[in-house]
């Protein structure tokens, strides 16, 4: 996966921009405000930031050396994943609309209920 891939599937997901809030080296993808994806652009290889429910965190280390407790995050909720090659990239994309999800589903409901009345992208 490379950059270009990173965002063209964070941009397909419902209600998703894209900013750089704290530099200019780091991007980040947002649903409906909040934060899912946070992705070093300076890192070479290229590394992103995604929220996990922590018990599947701690299995996605154990399982995927590119994986480590999130980076300048919450490392209960928040991995950080090396774009190196070593974790295929269908596993990178359950990553990015897990993260995705679970920022959804932390949203007021009122917010939830937009994004189910146009689409029902998320379980």
């Amino acid at each position: 996966m490379n950059i270009e891939e990173l965002r063209h599937l964070c941009l397909s997901l419902k209600a998703t921009d894209e900013s750089f809030p704290f530099d200019d080296k780091t991007l980040v993808f947002k649903v409906m405000n909040k934060m899912f994806i946070l992705c070093s652009l300076e890192s070479n290889p290229l590394r992103f930031n995604f929220k996990a429910i922590p018990e599947d965190g701690i299995a996605y280390r154990e399982r995927y050396p590119a994986v480590i407790p999130g980076y300048h995050s919450d490392k209960k909720h928040w991995n950080t994943v090396s774009l190196d090659g070593s974790v295929p990239t269908d596993v990178l994309e359950k990553f990015i609309l897990d993260s995705y999800n679970l920022v959804v589903k932390g949203l007021p409901k009122y917010k939830q209920k937009e994004l189910r009345e146009d689409d029902t992208q998320y379980s």
